[in-house]
C-alpha cells in the first residue's frame, strides 16, 4: 500500500517523516501512541504510514482543461482527416465555444493523432553477403557539362549492396530503359560482383505494373541471371540503404565540385565511391 500525499492537505507525510516513523516504531520499539504525541500527527496517519511498505508519493489533483468539452469533436475531425492541421482544428472548434490556447490543442493532437494515422513499424533488416542490391535514380542538382558550352539534364543510377553498403554510380542522360540498364550494367561492373536480387522502386522504364518487369528489364535480368523485386508505391523505407547512400552523395559528393564534362563527372564519381566504399561502416564495423 502506498501513502499518497495530496497537495495542500494539512498534516501530510513526506518520505523522510514516513521513514522516521517506521524506524522509531519497528527498530526502536516506540509505540503508536508515543509517535502521535511526538509528531502531532493523527493516529490514523501514523497507522497508515506504518502499514505502508512503499514511500509516499505526491498526487497533484488534475485541473480540468478548456479542451475537455471538445475532445470528442477533435476525434471526429481526425477520423475524417487524420492529417488535419492544428490551425484548422482550432478554427473548427472555436465557433463551438473553445477559447483556449494553441499549445493545449497542439499537445493533444500530438498525443492522439497517431491513433488515427496508419503508422508503420520498422525494424533493422539484416542481409547475407551477395543477397540483394538496392537501386535508385538520383537527379543531379545542376545540369552536367557535355562540351562546347553545352549542358544537359542528368541522372545517376545508384546502387548499394545490402550487406556491405558498398555502392556505385553511373551517369546517364535520360530515364529511358536503355540508359538506365546501361547504368545498372556499369554499376555491377564497378562493384565486380553480381548480387542475387535487384531491388527497385516502381521506376517507369523498368516496372510494367503489378510488380512485373518490363520486357527490357526482364531480358536484362534473365541474361545475367538475377532476380528482381519492386517495392510498394511510396515506400522509400523498403530500400533505405540506397536512400541513405544517395543522401550522402547529395551532401558530400556534389558540393564544391566542378566538372569539365560528363567524362570528368564519371571519373570524379568513381574516385569518390572508391573512397566512400573504403570507410568502416559505423553499424557493420
Amino acid at each position: 500500500m502506498v501513502v499518497v500525499i495530496e497537495s495542500g492537505r494539512k498534516g501530510v507525510l513526506d518520505v523522510e517523516r514516513w521513514a522516521e516513523l517506521r524506524r522509531e516504531h519497528f527498530v526502536r520499539g516506540v509505540s503508536i501512541k508515543e509517535l502521535v504525541r511526538r509528531t502531532g500527527l493523527a493516529r490514523n496517519t501514523v497507522r497508515v504510514a506504518l502499514r505502508s511498505e512503499q514511500p509516499p508519493a505526491f498526487a497533484i489533483p488534475e485541473r480540468p482543461s478548456k479542451l475537455d468539452p471538445f475532445r470528442d469533436e477533435i476525434c471526429r475531425l481526425l477520423k475524417e482527416d487524420p492529417k488535419l492541421p492544428g490551425v484548422r482544428v482550432r478554427e473548427l472548434i472555436e465557433p463551438l465555444g473553445f477559447d483556449g490556447s494553441k499549445t493545449i490543442v497542439d499537445d493533444y493532437l500530438r498525443e492522439i493523432r497517431p491513433i488515427f494515422l496508419k503508422l508503420r513499424t520498422h525494424q533493422r533488416t539484416v542481409y547475407r553477403p551477395g543477397e540483394i542490391c538496392q537501386w535508385d535514380l538520383w537527379e543531379t542538382s545542376e545540369p552536367v557539362p557535355v562540351g562546347h558550352g553545352q549542358v544537359r539534364r542528368a541522372w545517376v543510377v545508384v546502387c548499394c549492396l545490402g550487406y556491405s553498403r558498398a555502392g556505385a554510380g553511373a551517369l546517364v542522360f535520360s530515364k529511358e530503359a536503355p540508359d538506365v540498364l546501361w547504368g545498372m550494367a556499369r554499376c555491377v561492373w564497378s562493384i565486380g560482383a553480381l548480387p542475387q536480387l535487384m531491388v527497385w522502386d516502381r521506376e517507369g522504364c523498368l516496372h510494367a505494373g503489378g510488380g512485373r518487369p518490363t520486357v527490357d528489364y526482364a531480358g536484362w535480368c534473365g541474361r545475367l541471371p538475377v532476380g528482381w523485386y519492386f517495392c510498394e508505391p511510396a515506400d522509400p523505407q523498403a530500400k533505405g540503404c540506397v536512400e541513405r547512400l544517395q543522401g550522402y552523395m547529395e551532401t558530400n559528393f556534389e558540393p564544391g565540385r566542378r566538372f569539365a564534362n560528363h567524362l570528368d563527372f564519371q571519373l570524379q564519381l568513381d574516385a569518390w565511391f572508391e573512397k566512400a566504399n573504403s570507410r568502416t561502416h559505423k553499424t557493420l564495423r
